[in-house]
């Protein structure tokens, strides 16, 4: 019994010393296989992807944002004063990053990515043409979700997709005050989290990596400095917001009156409501102004350049008025061609398939081990007659 003993003995230490030469080779195969990676992922060149308008379809620069002291309680101002907005407007500046994971810095090539965008519509359909094209270069597998402007859809998705483990979650957060919740779960079940598109509350911004997209205040306030210009400085302004609840209510509506509240004071605020993004309801929105209003209305700022802005000209039509003048974010083949009809005056080029793109660039960069800004913007550009045709064919 003792001689079998031995043998035993012999027999398991021999295993284990086999199984520790064999995990030292797949540790040392894992370790050249990262590094192959690595090299491969950083050799991706991006920069020469296009977008469906034949811009670059991930186009950085421009002057740098210029972001002022922040007030001891920014609420506190009256809402017409550009500060008021300061903790939305900027959110991410200031930060107190909480449990962020470190990069793995083994390359972006195969990674696995979950993308919750916020609903259907055919700027949310660019927006992930371009990101599928950034995860094709890369060769990353890419997930899609919409909850269709459903918060609670959007819940679930995110429960959905932390059971199922990605590498990463690509997040545009449907609720400025939810996405808190959100991002601190997300961020809590260990996942990278990257927000983008959509603002969140500025708390939010300390579990996630970063955050990327439009400067839509910045671009808001760029396109009701040439809104006052056309109007002399002077007139009444009805606003067609979106929808409530997101950062872009907030943005498109009083980005511009704050902002015309300095530049052009004397144009005054008529009304502001959200009909909807279906043209019949702005152009019943809109009669309805005209008719309250009459020769005081002399410009609408709309926050959507497609349904909404065809709702204002139907009804600007029917009223027989031509001289009210009307801007919009933009740009959609709607927006640009009411430009070239004379219907929009101006709006805003903000690159559908670039947004989506930049927020998987980002996440590229990162599982590559890139320093990542904490913020990062779409360029602004505020399309007029002048130039509208460089930035055909449209992208949605």
């Amino acid at each position: 019994m003792k001689k079998i003993g031995i043998i035993l003995f012999s027999l398991l230490f021999m295993l284990a010393a086999t199984g520790f030469v064999f995990a030292g080779g797949a540790s040392e195969e894992n370790t050249v296989a990262d590094a192959g990676n690595l090299e491969a992922s950083l050799a991706v060149d991006v920069s020469i992807l296009k977008a469906a308008d034949g811009q670059a379809l991930i186009k950085l620069g421009g002057a740098e944002r210029v972001v002022p002291a922040r007030p001891a309680d920014p609420s506190a101002l009256p809402e017409e004063d550009p500060l008021h907005w300061w903790d939305m407007e900027f959110a991410g500046e200031i930060t107190n990053k909480q449990n962020i994971p470190e990069s793995p810095a083994d390359g972006a090539i195969g990674k696995k990515i979950t993308m919750i965008v916020h609903g259907d519509h055919p700027w949310t359909t660019a927006c992930t043409n371009g990101a599928q094209k950034v995860a094709d270069a890369y060769s990353m597998d890419l997930k899609i979700q919409s909850p269709n402007w459903d918060l609670a859809v959007q819940n679930q998705m995110i429960d959905q997709a932390i059971n199922e483990r990605p590498d990463m979650i690509l997040l545009i957060p449907l609720d400025a005050k939810t996405a808190l919740q959100q991002a601190r779960k997300i961020n809590k079940a260990g996942i990278p989290l990257i927000l983008f598109n959509m603002l969140p509350e500025a708390a939010a911004m300390d579990y996630a990596i970063a955050w990327t997209g439009p400067d839509d205040f910045g671009q808001m306030r760029k396109l009701a400095r040439v809104f006052a210009d056309k109007l002399g400085k002077t007139g009444g302004v009805a606003y067609v917001q979106h929808a409530p609840g997101g950062s872009p209510y907030f943005a498109r509506s009083w980005g511009p009156i704050s902002e015309l509240a300095q530049y052009a004071p004397d144009i005054k605020v008529l009304d502001k409501q959200a009909p909807g993004f279906e043209a019949d309801k702005t152009m019943q929105l809109v009669s309805d102004w005209l008719t309250r209003f009459g020769n005081d209305l002399t410009g609408i700022f709309a926050a959507d350049d497609s349904a909404q802005a065809l709702g204002i000209i139907e009804a600007l039509k029917k009223a027989g008025r031509e001289d009210v003048v009307v801007v919009a974010a933009g740009n959609s083949k709607v927006g640009m061609d009411l430009i070239k009809d004379g219907g929009l005056y101006a709006i805003t080029y903000q690159t559908a398939e670039g947004d989506g793109a930049l927020a998987v660039k980002t996440a590229a960069d990162w599982f590559n081990g890139l320093d990542i800004a904490a913020i990062t913007n779409i360029p602004q550009h505020i399309i007029t007659p002048a130039d509208v045709e460089n930035f055909y064919p449209p992208q949605w």
